[in-house]
């Protein structure tokens, strides 16, 4: 694939439909050339922001929670309100206060810098949170 696109979700469409590479047009004539040698030689050339991102897509679930500094109980929250649990549900399930809930999800709005429960759950799918 040669192209201006680096948007993931195009990347990895490529990728499953069979792209045996992925080189954006801002690469040189030269790096070019050696990239269609190598698919001809059985290589699957990448431009390097591609690989990174590839790369990044393999990494554990850890690495995203410790990204935003979320602790263990932090994560626990997260992965409730994801299943869509209320916050009282949250506090019978964690065996805390509703306050102390409360106090959580601060932190956690805070730390993942978003302002409701919503944007929460979606950064906590998208990068990999829980």
């Amino acid at each position: 694939m040669h192209t201006v696109l680096e948007d993931e979700e195009r990347l990895f469409q490529c990728l499953c439909s069979g792209a045996n590479g992925y080189i954006l047009k801002n690469t040189s004539f030269v790096s070019l050339l050696e990239a269609i040698d190598n698919v001809l030689h059985g290589g699957a050339p990448l431009s390097p922001s591609i690989a990174k991102k590839i790369l990044q897509s393999f990494r554990p679930v850890v690495a995203s929670r410790l990204q935003y500094h979320l602790s263990d109980r932090e994560t626990e929250i997260v992965k409730h309100l994801v299943k869509g649990f209320s916050y009282k549900m949250i506090a019978q399930a964690c065996h805390i206060s509703l306050d102390t809930v409360r106090g959580h999800i601060r932190n956690i709005y805070a730390k993942l810098h978003v302002n409701c429960g919503r944007e929460a759950v979606v950064k906590a799918l998208r990068d990999k949170i829980v």
